[in-house]
């Protein structure tokens, strides 16, 4: 045999042997991009998906080649279309073969000429308009793909919410000039004219049980109207807060609009008609106990609800009695006649009170919430305290009472009172999730009073509020913020019960000290300190989150801060008087977070920096904390 033709045989056996020899992808390494970037690459290349499988040598190198095409192509929706890409491999089928993509980017295409515009009624749209503003790229910017598709379906679906169904584009292209770098966009959308809201059809099945006439009040706009989402969404969400239904589907019909109004059939469900809840209950202050309620969704026809509910701990006692009626006038809204009997016989107060509250909710917005309510309340109440000796006065009878080494220990007589006063509560909430908010404030406002002599046995005013602010600081992290303050205004706190006085510690308060347990308070005849509460409070909170691989599992550090007192300045003489100053308590602690199926879970553990020997409390809870 001629030597060449030795040669080429045994070039073809080599490469034979190479296409049939197997080897195993262990690895595909990308480098010279941006976290974003690398991830859409990764998600491009075929060889990837291969990492684990033998794989023949031919079909390596295939994947190989093809590495460089699918690198490039998911490099373009960034704007880069011509970057420097290097493919290399190394290892054998014997120890398996890792692949890394080298990748050097050029100048990015940017978008050279940007024709983005609305023809027809929509072109007067003020709102239309302030998007076609905010389209995004720009003339200048990098020609981003995604941005371009997300700022394209923005208009797109605008026109469809504002009632432009006939909308479609009249022109839609994009011209890319690698040479140039350049991309030039011609994007323009036929709006057609716009519909008006037509009639309402209102299907409750597989049978009514709220009279239309109720239903027919949620409904704000007028037949003719211009069309608009917004308002069927609105509807929706007043007839979801009703909780009468269990499905609740609205289907606007342009294919069917008669003079130019658009029809909406609304398929309502009914919801379970009555809810019954048991479970049972621990709290070291309270301690076991027993939880039982019972809802009526809806009681009749007009919509009315009931509720009674009894929390039956051995410590802390706590039964309640509800009735609401909607409320439409002026504002979306309830009616609500509700009592209470509360009992505590706990290490912080022996208590009782009956409270009868009567009030009227509206929604002013859909971050905005008002209760106005009247409040009648009778309540009795003791401490275990020092009697008077030498300098100290019995504590029912005076506000300025010390302890003092002459006086003993006793438990006072009960103290009564009785107060009718009213209350404006105002809730707001702008947030992105209210179960896992990442951008989001809530505030609440309270002010209450009332007068001796007009059903009151002293004149007081109180005014309180809080205040919640999430911020997430990239896709793992989250910054809260809490902070609260209240006061009250009155020559006669000695005449106010538990419940209109400020108390603080505790989860929601200052972790790291027990529940009420910071604050004015007195001595038992146990030695141990029976909290008062005070005329004023002030805590904050600065809270950090981290949650580890974008799972439902984080952990959190925090700091707590603040006091309940009966003054401002001066200086505390004595650690146990009642009349104390204001004396900042901080707490620290971390805690472990989870994002359950059912809502948010903490756990925190925290101590008390104000008294070295003080215990570490633990705290849980679950369920947004707005």
């Amino acid at each position: 045999m001629h030597w060449t033709h030795r040669f080429a045989f045994a070039a073809a056996l080599t490469l034979f042997a190479a296409g049939v020899q197997a080897a195993t992808v262990k690895a595909v390494n990308i480098h010279g991009l941006d976290e974003t970037k690398t991830a859409n690459v990764r998600g491009a290349l075929s060889v990837v998906d291969a990492i684990g499988e033998d794989l023949p040598g031919r079909r390596l190198a295939y994947l190989v080649r093809e590495a460089e095409d699918e690198t490039r192509e998911a490099l373009e929706p960034f704007g880069f279309y011509s970057p420097k890409i290097e493919i290399t491999r190394e290892g054998n089928g014997d120890t398996g073969v890792t692949v890394t993509v080298n990748v050097t980017l050029d100048e990015p295409v940017r978008v050279r000429r940007a024709d983005i515009a609305i023809i027809g009624d929509g072109s007067d749209d003020r709102y239309l308009n302030q998007d076609l503003a905010a389209f995004r790229p720009q003339t200048g910017d990098v020609f981003d793909h995604q941005l371009y598709e997300a700022s394209k379906t923005r208009i797109t679906r605008r026109l469809a919410e504002r009632g432009y169904f006939d909308a479609d584009f009249s022109s839609r292209r994009v011209e890319i000039t690698r040479a140039e770098r350049a991309a030039d966009i011609d994007l323009v959308w036929s709006s057609g004219g716009r519909y008006d809201m037509g009639p309402i059809e209102i299907e409750q099945t597989p049978n009514a049980i709220i009279r239309d006439s109720l239903l027919d009040k949620l409904i704000y706009w007028e037949q003719g109207s211009y069309y608009h989402q917004g308002k069927l969404d609105r509807f929706r969400e007043s007839l979801a807060r009703l909780d009468y239904f269990s499905s609740i589907e609205i289907e606007p019909r342009p294919e069917d609009a008669v003079d130019n109004q658009v029809p909406v059939s609304v398929t309502l469900t009914p919801a379970k008609r009555t809810i019954y809840t048991a479970g049972l209950s621990y709290g070291t202050d309270s301690g076991p106990g027993i939880r039982l309620g019972m809802e009526r969704r809806y009681v009749n026809d007009r919509g009315h609800k009931a509720l009674g509910q009894i929390d039956w701990a051995s410590k802390r006692k706590t039964a309640t009695a509800q009735y609401r009626i909607p409320a439409f006038a002026w504002l979306d809204g309830w009616y609500t006649f509700s009592a209470q009997y509360y009992d505590e016989q706990t290490d912080y107060m022996d208590t009782r009170k009956v409270e009868l509250v009567a009030s009227r909710s509206g929604q002013v917005s859909r971050r905005l919430t008002l209760i106005a309510a009247l409040h009648a309340l009778r309540e009795r109440w003791a401490y275990a305290a020092f009697e008077g000796g030498a300098d100290g006065p019995d504590p029912g009878t005076d506000e300025d009472n010390n302890a003092n080494e002459d006086d003993e220990l006793v438990t006072t007589a009960y103290n009564y009172a009785t107060f009718l006063y009213p209350s404006l509560r105002a809730e707001y909430i702008d947030t992105d999730d209210r179960i896992f908010p990442r951008h989001g404030i809530g505030v609440t406002l309270e002010v209450r009073g009332g007068l001796e002599n007009v059903g009151s046995d002293a004149n007081f005013a109180q005014a309180w509020g809080q205040a919640r602010w999430y911020q997430g600081l990239g896709a793992a992290n989250r910054l809260i913020l809490r902070a609260e303050a209240g006061g009250t205004f009155t020559n006669a706190l000695v005449n106010m019960p538990p419940s209109l006085r400020f108390f603080a510690g505790g989860d929601n308060s200052i972790r790291g000290y027990g529940f009420r347990e910071v604050g004015p308070n007195t001595i038992g005849m146990d030695g141990k300190k029976y909290a008062i509460g005070g005329k004023y409070v002030i805590t904050g909170s600065a809270e950090f989150e981290h949650y580890f691989n974008d799972g439902p599992w984080g952990a959190a550090v925090f700091v707590d801060a603040g006091d309940a007192f009966n003054k401002f300045g001066g200086e505390v003489s004595d650690p146990n008087d009642r009349d104390q100053n204001f004396d900042l308590h901080t707490g620290v602690g971390v805690g472990v977070r989870w994002r359950s199926p059912v809502g948010p879970v903490r756990v925190d553990i925290a101590r008390g920096l104000n008294d070295p020997d003080s215990d570490y409390e633990i705290y849980l809870n679950i369920g947004a904390t707005w």
